[in-house]
């Protein structure tokens, strides 16, 4: 059995909690005993996006603390997992000790899929859910992570799923963090174009990694009262 160790984030915490039962259901069928470090809060990755360097150091030094072990590091977000990975260190690259202790713990953080696949080469955990999917990719994973490929082949053995493909599935959805707050037409923009492409494919959910993505898309399909629906990864792979 394999301890892991679950950095659920702060979104996820405040947002969606159920994702966090189900990050833990997913990794306990897979084999892996999981704890919760419980002082963890944040990865600073909103501080960070808005350039408040020293507000960012401090939580990256909380962080180090909560997270030190010898643990997997397992992370329901690219986001996250991207600002732990390359992030962390860089930080705090003028302080040798700290430097290093960063880069240990950046090296023990993988993304949820990307841990089930890469790592414990699981792409079968049980799950069961009678609907059609489409996944969005979101940017940080996709792109500084190399994720994708690990959802998909994840979904593609849920029994009773139908994963159907989006005609654009590299396009952002249009959140990018502080992104939607500073240039909110400019976001509006993007994330219409996402939905069109989302309700053209016929699917009843759309299924992500970052919870910050299904937030924006969540808003926007609210707002044209469409009926798709947003789910968490976890949450599919945890269903039965």
């Amino acid at each position: 059995m394999v301890t892991v160790s679950l950095f659920t984030t702060c979104l996820v915490q405040g947002l969606y909690p159920q994702v966090i039962n189900a990050s833990v259901e997913v990794l306990t069928r897979a084999g892996c005993d999981v704890t919760i470090p419980k002082s963890q809060t944040c990865c600073g990755q909103a501080p960070f996006n808005a350039g408040l360097v020293a507000e960012t150091r401090r939580l990256a030094i909380k962080t180090l603390d909560d997270l030190e072990g010898e643990a997997p590091i397992v992370v329901p977000s690219g986001s996250c997992a991207d600002m732990l990975t390359h992030h962390l260190p860089h930080l705090l690259e003028d302080h040798p000790e700290l430097h290093n202790r960063a880069k240990a713990v950046s090296s023990r953080v993988m993304e949820l899929s990307s841990f089930l696949v890469d790592r414990l080469g699981v792409t079968d955990v049980g799950a069961r859910f009678d609907a059609t999917v489409a996944f969005h990719n979101s940017c940080h994973g996709m792109r500084n992570l190399g994720l994708g490929s690990q959802a998909t082949a994840l979904l593609a053995n849920v029994e009773s799923l139908k994963l159907v493909s989006l005609s654009r599935p590299e396009e952002c959805c249009g959140f990018g963090g502080l992104f939607s707050v500073e240039l909110p037409e400019v976001s509006a923009a993007i994330m219409t174009s996402k939905l069109n492409d989302l309700e053209a494919t016929g699917a009843q959910y759309v299924v992500g990694g970052d919870a910050s993505c299904l937030l924006h898309l969540a808003g926007g399909l609210h707002r044209r009262q469409s009926a798709i629906e947003v789910k968490h990864l976890a949450e599919i792979l945890a269903s039965q």
